[in-house]
């Protein structure tokens, strides 16, 4: 019998579990361990609370964790309740599948300033993620400024920009729902060092900021190359830029109506941000690009008066003690997946914090594949039976996926009216509802 511990209960995680069925079918144990009560992750906690569609891959997910030989060990914190080493001693492979969630800091003078987030904790915040629950971003002020040309950008600008009407359907938190309709905001700036033509944002995720009650999109017309250049593009990307030509081709009679404008600022990279103990400027250099496409400051700045910034410029995978790290990368330090001998990594952990959902299922798949080469049949380690032995021994309180099931029934059961759910935020409620 083969015992394998995957570290992370996100996409990464779960498709490695398939993988694992699929190869070892009954000649295999897997245990998906994750520091929170609830499983799935990114789906859970990353992913836009108005993208249901999206979330609905976690059924997919489900199917594996019901299996007889695949376990949920929830609200186990690996590196507090369990060493890797503890676990490399029970198991014939650890696969770390924890994903990216810390954010990329932003490092610039006044970052650190109140009023400053990270995507990861803005994000966190209105997904109802327990260790962001008690943000209190300010949002009483007019303008709030977004660093980073990605889907998180523009996932934060939709959500900051919606009405309570718009959300309907969706799983956005009541703490975030509650002061995100009284919001003061106005103005919301996107902040962008390159152009038009590096945007790493698609055509979906642009196209519905076309398509808000009170907000509108605006572009700059001079900083859209020739339309003669677009054609050197690949499809996704042209189609992408086609939405910033047609925001930038909207009428000002039809913003007139509109309470919330989103600006789309290109060529402008953050150079410090200020204010008397919190946020009250950000001060932006005009950039233009080189003969490589990179940015290069021309001197130029300005300023935009705002009371919050929010960053998304990427994220990078927490370290683990005694586990090889790229700091310059943000992930684990790996060939294809190996980490050293027993040990190996999945999805952003091993690759870095690119790709989408669907990346991570070849990505558990080629791991499982060198797990397979690498421990044959077994050597005979203890496994699940002995990890259930030390975290009882640490009187750990283990969540298992029919605890979660009471969870999500009783999330399910206090959802406000045309939402899917109401996630609980503290993870004492969610151990609480899982009995």
């Amino acid at each position: 019998m083969r015992h394998i511990a995957i570290i992370g209960s996100g996409p990464a995680g779960y498709y490695s579990a398939e993988a694992a069925q699929k190869k070892f079918g009954e000649d295999v144990r897997v245990d998906i361990i994750d520091r929170l009560p609830v499983p799935f992750g990114l789906i859970r906690f990353g992913v836009a609370p108005d993208h249901q569609s999206i979330k609905a891959v976690s059924g997919r997910y489900e199917k594996v964790a019901l299996s007889e030989n695949v376990r949920f060990v929830g609200n186990v914190t690996v590196g507090k309740d369990v060493s890797v080493d503890e676990l490399q001693d029970l198991y014939d492979a650890v696969v770390l599948a924890t994903g990216a969630p810390d954010d990329r800091k932003l490092d610039i003078p006044g970052g650190d300033l109140p009023g400053v987030f990270g995507s990861a904790a803005f994000v966190g915040w209105y997904n109802g993620h327990p260790d962001f629950a008690d943000l209190e971003p300010p949002l009483d002020g007019k303008h709030v400024a977004i660093i980073g040309n990605g889907n998180v950008a523009l996932d934060v600008a939709r959500i900051l920009s919606k009405t309570r009407a718009e959300f309907g359907g969706s799983d956005i938190v009541s703490h975030a729902l509650d002061v995100l309709e009284v919001s003061a905001t106005e103005e919301i700036t996107i902040l962008g060092r390159r152009g038009p033509h590096q945007i790493a944002m698609t055509p979906k995720e642009l196209g519905e900021l076309a398509h808000l009650d009170r907000a509108t999109p605006r572009v700059d017309l001079q900083d859209l190359p020739d339309t003669g250049e677009d054609a050197l593009l690949e499809p996704g990307m042209r189609k992408s830029v086609t939405h910033l030509r047609e925001f930038a081709a909207i009428p000002e009679a039809y913003r007139a109506d509109k309470q919330i404008s989103i600006n789309f600022d290109f060529f402008a990279a953050p150079v410090r941000i200020e204010g008397d103990g919190k946020v009250e400027r950000i001060i932006v250099e005009r950039t233009k690009l080189d003969d490589q496409l990179r940015s290069v400051g021309t001197g130029e700045t300005y300023e935009i008066a705002c009371s919050m910034v929010i960053s998304c410029i990427g994220y990078q995978t927490p370290s683990i003690e005694g586990v090889p790290y790229e700091h310059g990368r943000g992930r684990f330090a790996n060939v294809d997946g190996r980490i050293l001998p027993g040990l190996y990594c999945v999805g952003w952990a091993r690759r870095g914090p690119t790709g989408t959902i669907g990346t991570n299922r070849p990505d558990g798949y080629t791991v499982i594949d060198a797990v397979a080469e690498d421990i044959g049949e077994g050597a005979g380690k203890a496994g699940r039976p002995g990890l259930d032995a030390l975290l009882d021994k640490r009187g750990v309180q283990v969540v298992k996926f029919s605890d979660w099931k009471k969870i999500e029934e009783a999330e399910i059961a206090r959802a406000r009216e045309g939402a899917p759910r109401e996630k609980f935020v503290r993870i004492e409620d969610m151990i609480a509802a899982g009995g």
